[in-house]
């Protein structure tokens, strides 16, 4: 059975003050796993760190390219 995708809506995503970052596949891996935080971080770095890590699975995930 196929996955369907919800398309991300462009105006939503503008009203939420992102934009668009197309990146290859092997780019995102690279970036969903990359983490280079001191063990001294900030709460605020690491939690930034956690979130693009997030978005960078995630996409890979919509894209029907990760499990």
């Amino acid at each position: 059975m196929e996955k369907s995708v919800i398309k991300t809506d462009p105006g939503d995503e503008q009203a939420k003050g992102r934009v668009a970052l197309w990146l290859d596949p092997s780019d995102l891996e690279w970036l969903a796993g990359k983490c280079d935080c001191p063990p001294d971080a900030a709460p605020d770095v690491t939690d930034r760190c956690a979130r693009v890590r997030f978005r960078a699975s995630a996409a890979l995930h919509k894209a029907g390219l990760k499990g």
